[in-house]
């Protein structure tokens, strides 16, 4: 009986130590756990953070483009003004035969239309048809008026040219409609 009383008590201690085994084991992982999670929020501070500033410079970019978004087209505007400053330039003077600075002063302004709508053309700008039957998206009809020569609908006469930007009217076109 004795032997089985020192088993008792060796099996006791065992599970006391046990436990005590299981515990430290537990507050291990809870170290563990507890450090794992301090450098998550670390991680997700940084990332946010870093959205945050992702965030910041992409303001700051869009307010630039938006700032900017002309800059191409001026630059494309200036040879035009070159070009006037040019016909200005050319009838200067009290030498110039009157007729011949008139002509100069024509050509120079039909050579600078041809380069100003070149230039809007390049950013989308372009003019509304006239030979097409009217489109009350893109012409204003001022007036309508009988035409035996041309079919209803049709456009007889422009006052004002309409422009457009890509597929958007910027100012519609005033034309006379036949009836």
């Amino acid at each position: 009986m004795a032997e089985e009383k020192i088993n008792i008590e060796e099996t006791e201690e065992t599970t006391e130590e046990e436990i005590q085994a299981d515990e430290q084991a537990v507050e291990n992982e809870i170290d563990l756990l507890q450090n794992e999670i301090a450098e998550l929020k670390d991680k997700y501070a940084r990332v946010h953070a870093d959205f945050d500033n992702i965030k910041k410079r992409l303001e700051c970019e869009k307010y630039t483009a938006v700032e900017y978004a002309n800059e191409k087209f001026a630059k494309d505007m200036i040879p035009v003004i070159d070009s006037l400053e040019g016909a200005l330039k050319s009838v200067e003077g009290e030498d110039v035969n009157k007729e011949e600075m008139f002509d100069k002063l024509k050509e120079g302004i039909e050579l600078t239309y041809k380069q100003f709508l070149t230039s809007l053309e390049k950013h989308g700008v372009t003019k509304v048809s006239h030979d097409k039957p009217f489109d009350p998206n893109i012409h204003n009809a001022v007036q309508s008026v009988d035409h035996d020569e041309v079919e209803s609908g049709q456009i007889v006469q422009t006052f004002q040219t309409g422009y457009k930007y890509k597929e958007r009217p910027l100012r519609e076109a005033m034309v006379v409609v036949a009836n």
